[in-house]
């Protein structure tokens, strides 16, 4: 049999590639149980010999010459789907709606007659087999263009089926809004990371092989796109009397503030640590994941995912053992680990570093300085969007500044997803609903401030704050 590489079959099990193969990053470590997998030059740069004489190797750039049997160090990713219901004009038909993430997918099959939500399917973005980070695929879309928007309309159409669809709506952010209509992603590489073509764009069955004519939602500036959008159309920010927000807390992290007298949304690099990225032992939320951590009898209690050892720690437990570790002084306000041994140890061989404290403070602090700059006039409520958002134990987030210590705060869950099937169900009203929050909305960036530095320094310090006073 002809040498071929494992990627593409590694990807399908739920392998992700962190840096999509081009930096020897190490993340999409896989440990040969049977067979022969050759060492590369790439896996002698990014693991030990210790390791490579176990068996460890980097799936990215892994080959064999017959069957395998390898051990994924890795996780399945849990989707966050929704089934609130909404408002509903009646018509006649099927339609879908299509949360585009940058790690995941999903699709709801709606009966536009009822509302109903018919079908829901979920899956790994078939992007991430070239980079886990947007900036990684926008560069690979630089070298082969078209590419990447080929591979996501495949995977969403084979996931909508065959039956005839009156009209689909997709949601994703600004990244993910240029690839799958094959726009130029170039402006997006650099400062300031804005872009002049922001718009809907509407494509015909036959442009994309699906079941019926679909529409990718407008973008609101920079990286806001339209998720944050349909964020809006599902809470009603656009229809509040008083000042609220909505923060969707990720590598990117979008906040929306404002009211029916006016938006302002900014996006700020928050980085990957709360996704479990550049933590020494960070992984996604998964089986092995420690997803809580609590403080019993001086010590720390974890919670790990599927009940077994601990392999990794995902981005709520991170926030809840810095939280813990504030509470029993091993974590300065700074920042800085109190023990002489620099590590807080949490169950079995997982623990935190001090590099991980200062992924934190800075994920934290990149945060907590974009809402306090546009909430400045004050808020009454802070919604919370997308899986780390519905998963984070708020008092945790409050306890190291992450989330403001005054304010009332809900999790609203995938508010892409509802937002996009709200708008699916509103024909005779989506054209000026998208309009006026357009007109509303006003992006704001962040990097260009002066203040905002000085805010974000301030900011990453751990401890809780205020945004009343």
């Amino acid at each position: 049999m002809a040498r071929q590489t494992l990627a593409d079959q590694l990807f399908a099990a739920g392998v992700e590639f962190p840096c999509g193969g081009e930096l020897a990053c190490g993340g999409c470590r896989v440990r040969v149980l049977e067979g022969d997998v050759p060492v590369t030059a790439a896996m002698r740069s990014a693991l030990t010999a210790a390791e490579l004489a176990g068996g460890w190797r980097l799936a990215c750039c892994a080959r064999a010459a017959g069957r395998v049997s390898v051990e994924v160090e890795q996780w399945s990713p849990h989707v966050l789907t929704d089934d609130a219901s909404v408002p509903i004009e009646p018509r006649a038909g099927r339609g879908a709606a299509i949360d585009l993430g940058t790690t995941t997918l999903v699709v709801q099959v709606v009966d536009l007659s009822t509302g109903e939500v018919l079908r829901t399917a979920s899956a790994l973005n078939p992007q991430a087999r070239h980079g886990a980070d947007v900036m990684s695929r926008l560069q690979f879309e630089l070298r082969q263009p078209g590419e990447l928007g080929r591979l996501i309309r495949q995977t969403l159409g084979q996931m909508l089926g065959a039956e005839p669809l009156v009209e689909v709506l997709i949601a994703g952010n600004t990244a993910m809004h240029h690839l799958f209509c094959g726009l130029d992603v170039e402006p997006l590489t650099r400062a300031p990371f804005l872009s002049s073509t922001l718009d809907s764009y509407c494509f015909e069955a036959a442009e994309t092989g699906w079941p019926g004519p679909a529409e990718y939602l407008p973008c609101l500036g920079g990286f806001v796109g339209s998720d944050l959008l349909c964020g809006i159309v599902a809470t009603r920010l656009d229809e509040s009397a008083e000042p609220r927000a909505l923060v969707d807390i990720g590598t990117n992290g979008e906040v929306v503030v404002g009211s029916a007298r006016g938006i302002q949304c900014a996006s700020t690099a928050a980085g990957p640590a709360f996704e479990g990225g550049r933590i020494s032992a960070g992984m996604r939320a998964g089986d092995g994941a420690i997803d809580a951590v609590h403080v019993h009898g001086g010590e720390l209690d974890c919670h790990v995912i599927g009940g077994g050892a601990a392999r990794g720690i995902c981005g709520s437990g991170l926030v809840d053992a810095a939280a813990c570790g504030l509470d029993l002084g091993w974590i300065g306000a700074n920042g800085r680990l109190t023990g002489a041994a620099k590590r807080i140890p949490l169950a079995g061989a997982i623990s935190l570093t001090q590099a991980d404290i200062r992924e934190l403070q800075l994920a934290k602090g990149a945060m907590a300085a974009g809402l306090t700059m546009l909430a400045a006039g004050g808020l009454e409520k802070l919604s919370l969007a997308g899986a780390f958002g519905n998963y984070i134990r708020q008092s945790s987030g409050r306890a190291i500044g992450l989330l403001p210590a005054d304010l009332p705060i809900e999790s609203v869950g995938n508010s892409s997803l509802r937002g996009a099937r709200t708008l699916l169900l509103a024909p005779s009203t989506r054209r000026a609903r998208l309009q006026k929050i357009r007109a509303l909305s006003k992006h704001v960036e962040l990097a260009a401030d002066p203040d905002f530095q000085f805010r974000y320094a301030a900011m990453m310090a751990l401890g809780q704050y205020r945004l009343r006073g």
